[in-house]
């Protein structure tokens, strides 16, 4: 049994201690706490596995007053023994099981560490129904205090709250204890209409039922608006464009990019509008952290504060703006978190940044100097936390092994220099192409990493995301995900942040035989090899999840939109081929695409992402 233990996150400390406790039904669940009720949530939660997984029936008493030998689970919260903030010791006897902690979160996920032992029993036993547990003894705890994902809700896909409160659940049962919604545009500001009439926003009460979501799973929904850059779905309103930095073209370090872009730091007007911003959207949550966003504002001192940023210096002028919507956020009662990808270009400017600010360290690549700025933070003793990616957004099916070596850069850094959180980003840059299950094994190892780095260092993830992402005890999806979120090395050229498929359907064709003639040759034969490889395990995959069938549906478009790039990449070469024939292959998977989208998310921004495809489209009927 114990060859089949596999563990998301893999425990600190496991010890097999030998035997085997017998489940039978009619036992009790015990919640030995001075407030019971705050354990209801994960009893009740073993209860719905321990139903499902073995049929059995157990009933929950707050008073440790009934037969010691009814007592089949004790959930105890108590200071000792348990001293580390989120740990709990779990101990299977042949008598019992019990789980302690010092706090509710901690027997919390002691609770999802039982489950998964429960679900790995399932392989280890003959019959498909489980019988018995290991006996063991578990001692764990996180290294870093926050482990949270944020997922891009602003390019283009808003989810349904189907979909977010199935993520929520799957993302609590690994121990991701903060979640946060990328927003641009996106919340339904009742004093901006005009800015989200078209992006099916998510409304106060959608995020009202998010928040308690998130709470009973121990999980802070932290409030994220984008509040410097990144405001051209705001600036592009009449009402809203006088407070742009830039009306028009910029420079960026990739090239000229049409504005407008960023708010006008010396504008009083735009103080005013984030003022209206936070008034509107921060009483929705209970949490008391606040991500502000102000990155990538490139634009800065090429329009209205080109003379101020030349006179005082543009690092400057940036962190004076700063500053003015940190003293917003802590007016408003929150600690500000804010991307820090500005300030680090002006090292000696990090001393002034708020000590009780957080900075939020990111960056996508595996070799990304999350050791080198994590050390510029804690020398001027700034918070901040490590923020990695999924690599699944500009690739379609993923890029594994950067993402394995991003998030496990980022945790092994964060903890050497003290990173006091760890947040694992998942963007949807140019039209959020890749569908939600790509994401699943970034969304894995991240929290493993971010549990307990050593210990997962050597995590079977492919195993692991098969088993508790997909459902999938056969392995066979986890692997298929794996090795085709790889495919993206085959072709023999990996751009940065992105891989050559996604931008072989991205560019025009002009600009992709411009690219192909500064490459090495591509080798289309052995990406079509990869990608039919990969896909060829989905027919021994077992899925237990309630959309097995949508994620089948979704792997197989994402497979035929990656043999289409490797077609559109050998018509850039110059090799014959049916220009008809490809049109009508990509209007079918567009087709598809469609029915995908709307299946998990809502439709305001599918025009903009199906818009982008019909484009490349559009290049095979010119002739």
């Amino acid at each position: 049994m114990t060859d089949h233990l596999h563990l998301l996150p893999a425990p600190r400390r496991l010890t097999m201690t030998g035997g085997a406790f017998p489940l039978a039904d009619g036992q009790l669940i015990l919640l030995d706490s001075p407030t019971p009720q705050e354990l209801r949530f994960a009893a009740a939660r073993f209860q719905q596995a321990l139903r499902e997984q073995c049929g059995l029936d157990w009933e929950l008493v707050a008073s440790p007053a009934v037969p010691p030998e009814q007592v089949g689970l004790t959930l105890r919260v108590t200071p000792a023994p348990v001293h580390r903030p989120q740990g709990y010791d779990l101990a299977i006897t042949p008598a019992g099981i019990t789980i302690i902690a010092a706090e509710p979160a901690g027997a919390f996920y002691g609770v999802c560490t039982l489950i998964q032992i429960m679900q790995s029993a399932v392989s280890g036993q003959r019959s498909a129904v489980i019988q018995s547990l290991p006996c063991l003894r578990i001692a764990d705890w996180p290294d870093f205090p926050a482990r949270g994902v944020m997922l891009d809700v602003s390019r283009d896909k808003v989810p349904t709250m189907e979909t977010l409160l199935a993520l929520v659940d799957m993302l609590a049962g690994w121990k991701v204890n903060q979640l946060q919604l990328y927003t641009e545009h996106t919340f339904a500001y009742r004093n901006h209409p005009v800015v989200w009439a078209a992006a099916s926003p998510l409304t106060g009460q959608d995020i009202l039922t998010l928040d308690a979501c998130c709470r009973e799973r121990h999980i802070e929904l932290v409030p994220n608006q984008n509040s410097f850059g990144h405001m051209h779905r705001w600036l592009k309103h009449p009402q809203y464009a006088p407070l742009a930095e830039v009306p028009g073209d910029f420079d960026t370090p990739w090239g000229r990019h049409e504005g407008p872009f960023s708010l006008c730091p010396l504008d009083p007007g735009s103080l005013d509008l984030i003022r209206s911003l936070y008034d509107e959207l921060l009483p929705h949550f209970t949490s008391r952290q606040f991500n502000v966003g102000c990155d990538e504002t490139f634009d800065l001192g090429q329009g209205r504060s080109k003379e101020e940023c030349e006179r005082r210096g543009a690092g400057r002028v940036y962190l004076d703006f700063l500053l003015k919507i940190y003293r917003e956020v802590k007016a408003r009662g929150h600690t500000m978190q804010f991307w820090g990808d500005i300030i680090v270009q002006h090292p000696d400017l990090i001393p002034q940044v708020p000590p009780d600010a957080i900075a939020l360290e990111w960056g996508y690549e595996a070799d990304h100097p999350f050791d080198e700025r994590g050390a510029q933070y804690a020398a001027a003793g700034v918070p901040f936390y490590v923020c990695p990616g999924t690599s699944s957004w500009c690739s379609l099916a993923g890029r594994t092994d950067n993402a394995l070596g991003n998030l496990l850069n980022a945790a092994e850094n964060g903890l050497k220099h003290g990173a006091s959180g760890y947040l694992n980003t998942d963007w949807g840059d140019y039209g959020h192409w890749q569908v939600l299950p790509v994401s699943f094994l970034g969304f894995a190892a991240g929290a493993a990493y971010s549990w307990a780095v050593d210990a997962n260092r050597s995590l079977d993830v492919a195993q692991v995301v098969s088993r508790y992402a997909f459902r999938d005890p056969t392995g066979a999806m986890g692997r298929l995900a794996y090795d085709l979120g790889n495919v993206y090395q085959a072709v023999g050229f990996v751009p940065h942040n992105s891989s050559a498929l996604f931008r072989a359907l991205l560019w025009p064709l002009d600009q992709v035989r411009s690219a192909l003639a500064d490459l090495p040759p591509i080798n289309l034969d052995r990406t079509l090899e990869a990608i039919d490889r990969a896909m060829s395990g989905l027919a021994g995959a077992q899925m237990a999840r309630p959309d097995a069938a949508l994620i089948v549906q979704e792997y197989e478009n994402t497979a035929r939109l990656m043999r289409h790039a490797c077609r559109r990449i050998s018509l850039a070469q110059g090799r014959p081929a049916d220009r008809r024939e490809l049109d009508q292959d990509l209007g079918q998977i567009i087709e598809e695409y469609r029915r995908l989208w709307l299946a998990r998310n809502r439709p305001g921004g599918l025009p903009d992402s199906v818009a982008r495809l019909e484009r490349a489209r559009q290049d095979y009927r010119e002739q």
